[in-house]
């Protein structure tokens, strides 16, 4: 249990300075909180940063009632989590253990204080970050599914929470604890449910409800103005997200799925600079975000942008599939893309009940001991193999063509060829799909050895790159797939990312003829923001 406070021995080595705390005196008010008292209840807006001058504050159990923690927060310390950076809420409830003194300041004029003392910016950051951590790791917050191996919908909002690095706790249906949660909450036990805080049930459960009820999906003003609209949450979109923040543009990020995009379905990327032993793509892609919401840049999701306009006055309108609107100077176009969906009978009816697109830890739990398929000869694929061999009894990488060596990096195909509990088959395609409710066994077909039969309940598809370009038909020159033009084959010498409409720019896979790496796109995504930043400087 002692590695769960990490980030409170942390605050007590690098406590926030004297002069760091006069300001916080100066900007906020004294609280007092008799013992008992709630700070925080879950689901209540982190409106305020919290300073303890003397008491004793503690985390409490949603469920219980009880102390949550053996550790508690007290003089020199302070509440907070990474929610306060875009205006969420409280996961956990937060309570005074005795007689308590605090110095209450306002998450507006706090950001201000943060962007003003970068010293005491990256202390409360750093312990938000830590906070966040334990609770992942630990499964620790006030969302509880029960019953997510059962249901597909529970499924994805696993996945949601899973990529976006909500914490949540999964009880099994039948277990002892999921039914007292049912007797708490007055629902018929043996049913999946989702649950928020001590006793809210969530009806109907969608992604679009979890992130309003955890205030990751803030309303925004009808024709709200940004000076960059960024449409993609992925590694080009946050990238340009941290950017166009540093240099103080008003920058809105719209992500449909989660922050990460393909990228954060990656469970480990090995060639990406500064991390040696690798790095998941749903971790690297939440520190760029953290950093993103530093600099004060804001987030959607999930929101899909169906439609972009260009107004008379040259800015831009984006209309998001819940009908809302809001308005940009610029436009950065960086959706990358998704993997095709394979033609093959009846694919629908298992997608999220067997038949997979990402492969993290949230779907290798769904395979634990059975026997897995991948489809794709890409690094994607190949990382995914690898990744789901710890947790699979055995992977089977089911290859089109006849080698990897043209489409997979060679230390990552090395390894697959060496793992004995990894098969490659070439020459080989799903024909068929059996099963009842979910995915039981699937058809193989080898070009030399025919057809044979294989039980599983795990299929991870991961094949081919199909741009996210629908709703920029007819507004900007696409290529013959689909993909964004750019630079002088659209007429637009100025910048390789510019598009053929100007104010809006590409950048990372969607973009024709870039590289399809991370990296490359995290550099196109921090190179784009310095035309950005001309053009609304210029229709200022």
């Amino acid at each position: 249990m002692e590695t769960i406070f990490a980030d409170l021995r942390q605050m007590r080595r690098t406590p926030l300075a004297p002069t760091h705390v006069e300001a916080l005196r100066a900007a906020g008010k004294i609280a007092t909180y008799p013992a008992g008292a709630f700070l925080a209840q879950p689901g209540d807006p982190v409106d305020r940063f919290v300073y303890v001058e003397e008491g004793e504050i503690e985390v409490v159990n949603p469920y219980t009632g009880e102390r949550h923690l053996s550790s508690t927060l007290g003089p020199a310390q302070f509440m907070g989590e990474i929610s306060f950076l875009y205006g969420g809420v409280w996961s956990m409830p937060m309570r005074a253990a005795s007689d308590t003194r605090v110095i209450e300041v306002a998450r507006e004029k706090m950001l201000t204080l943060m962007s003003q003392i970068p010293e005491m910016s990256d202390i409360v950051i750093t312990v938000f970050s830590a906070r966040r951590r334990r609770q992942l790791d630990e499964g620790d917050g006030s969302l509880l599914l029960i019953g997510e191996e059962e249901d597909r919908n529970l499924r994805s909002i696993a996945a949601f929470a899973g990529r976006n690095r909500i914490p949540y706790a999964s009880l099994p249906l039948t277990g002892p604890e999921a039914q007292a949660a049912a007797r708490r909450c007055s629902i018929a036990p043996g049913r999946p449910a989702v649950i928020f805080g001590r006793d809210i049930v969530v009806t109907e459960p969608t992604p679009d409800k979890i992130a309003r009820l955890l205030g990751l999906n803030l309303d925004f003003r009808n024709d709200e103005s940004f000076d960059v609209l960024i449409v993609g949450g992925g590694p080009a979109g946050v990238a340009a997200g941290v950017y166009a923040g540093a240099e103080g543009l008003r920058a809105l990020v719209v992500e449909d799925v989660a922050i990460g995009g393909q990228a954060g379905t990656s469970s480990r990327i090995e060639n990406y600079l500064g991390f040696p032993t690798g790095i998941s793509g749903a971790d690297l892609l939440w520190r760029g975000e953290v950093q993103a919401m530093k600099f004060g840049t804001r987030f959607a999701m999930p929101r899909r942008v169906s439609h972009l306009e260009r107004l008379g006055d040259g800015s831009f309108c984006a209309t998001f599939d819940n009908g809302q609107r809001v308005r940009g100077t610029a436009v950065v176009v960086a959706t990358g893309v998704q993997y095709r969906r394979l033609p093959i009978d009846r694919l629908q009816d298992f997608e999220g009940a067997g038949i997979y697109y990402a492969a993290t830890e949230i779907e290798a739990r769904y395979c634990k001991g059975t026997e897995a398929v991948v489809i794709g000869g890409g690094n994607s694929a190949g990382q995914a193999a690898m990744y789901l061999s710890r947790s699979a009894r055995c992977v089977r990488l089911l290859v089109r063509g006849q080698s990897l060596a043209a489409s997979m990096s060679s230390y990552l195909s090395s390894r697959l060829q060496a793992d004995p509990r990894i098969s490659i088959e070439y020459g080989a395609e799903v024909s068929a799909l059996h099963g009842s409710g979910r995915l039981e066994a699937l058809t193989i077909r080898n070009a030399k050895t025919g057809e044979s039969r294989v039980d599983t309940q795990a299929l991870f598809i991961m094949v081919g790159a199909a741009p996210n370009t629908e709703w920029l038909s007819g507004l900007v020159q696409l290529d013959a797939k689909g993909f964004v033009i750019t630079g002088t084959e659209a007429g637009a010498a100025a910048s390789p990312f510019a598009t053929s409409l100007p104010g809006v720019f590409a950048a990372g896979d969607v973009r024709a003829g870039s590289v399809k790496r991370v990296a490359s796109s995290v550099g196109e995504g921090s190179v784009v923001i310095s035309k950005v930043w001309e053009f609304v400087n210029r229709n200022a």
